[in-house]
């Protein structure tokens, strides 16, 4: 079988699984807000009582906290570290799994070069995380229009689409890692430690006020605030993200046309 096509089913079920779940997550929060109903103006005084730093950890923007978007850009930080987690799992085990299942042998001795394995893995990987984006943003928005019918849905997808890119940046650092680690007996807690690292990375930039620390984490490239202010996403953020994408395509590419791979 095509090995887009095989791996592309092989995580069907994982697909629905995350998706779902971060759908349900997301409309469990869209829950909340409506339960609040008049008493979103007490809990925003509420929330603004936080220190400053505390704020900055989890992007509150105190100004739009009372609109439905505002509030979504509050609680999607949680969602988006669920992303983070699932991108970094599939990055990381895509490749090496081949290893761990002893299958990298009979893969390798098949008439296809290491360019083509490589190039079907990530073109796979990416579909991923394409699907997984789409059922997300397809059930909450149809969630959200049933419930809330009025709410700026172009600053709620510009936030949601957000999460693909953070994904994107999780899942081909974690291709280079699995490429260059070789054999990974579990991909679990390698990507735990990994999104949960620069997740503490991120906040401990925010909590000491160091703004060139949002360059050492994904978690902290786009800035809801920000989003929500300016309708736009930040450019050097952007294009940090898009090299560091790149970078770590180009250097899986180079590492692993080069590397011995062990069946076992």
């Amino acid at each position: 079988m095509n090995i887009f096509l095989f791996e592309l089913k092989a995580y069907r079920k994982s697909i629905s699984i995350w998706a779902c779940s971060m759908t349900a997550l997301a409309v469990l929060y869209i829950f909340i807000f409506i339960s609040l109903g008049n008493e979103i103006e007490t809990f925003k005084v509420l929330l603004d009582n936080i220190p400053d730093a505390m704020k900055k950890i989890f992007n509150l923007y105190i100004e739009s906290i009372s609109t439905l978007v505002g509030f979504y850009s509050f609680v999607f930080f949680f969602i988006i570290l669920c992303g983070g987690i699932q991108a970094m799992i599939i990055g990381t085990s895509i490749l090496s799994k081949e290893v761990r299942e002893k299958t990298a042998d009979f893969l390798l001795t098949k008439p296809v070069s290491r360019y083509r394995i490589l190039t079907s893995k990530i073109l796979a990987a990416l579909s991923i995380l394409v699907i997984t984006n789409i059922i997300y943003l397809g059930l909450t928005i149809t969630a959200v229009a049933a419930l809330v019918q009025v709410f700026n849905l172009k600053l709620f997808l510009m936030i949601s689409v957000t999460m693909f890119f953070v994904q994107l940046m999780f899942t081909t650092l974690g291709m280079i890692v699995s490429i260059i680690a070789g054999k990974i007996k579990s991909v679990i807690p390698i990507s735990l430690s990994t999104v949960f690292g620069f997740y503490i990375i991120g906040s401990l930039g925010s909590l000491i006020g160091e703004e060139n620390a949002r360059y050492l984490s994904p978690f902290r490239y786009f800035d809801t605030a920000y989003i929500i202010e300016n309708a736009a996403y930040e450019a050097s953020f952007t294009i940090v993200g898009s090299v560091f994408v790149g970078a770590t395509i180009a250097g899986s590419y180079f590492v692993y046309r080069k590397k011995d791979i062990h069946p076992a």
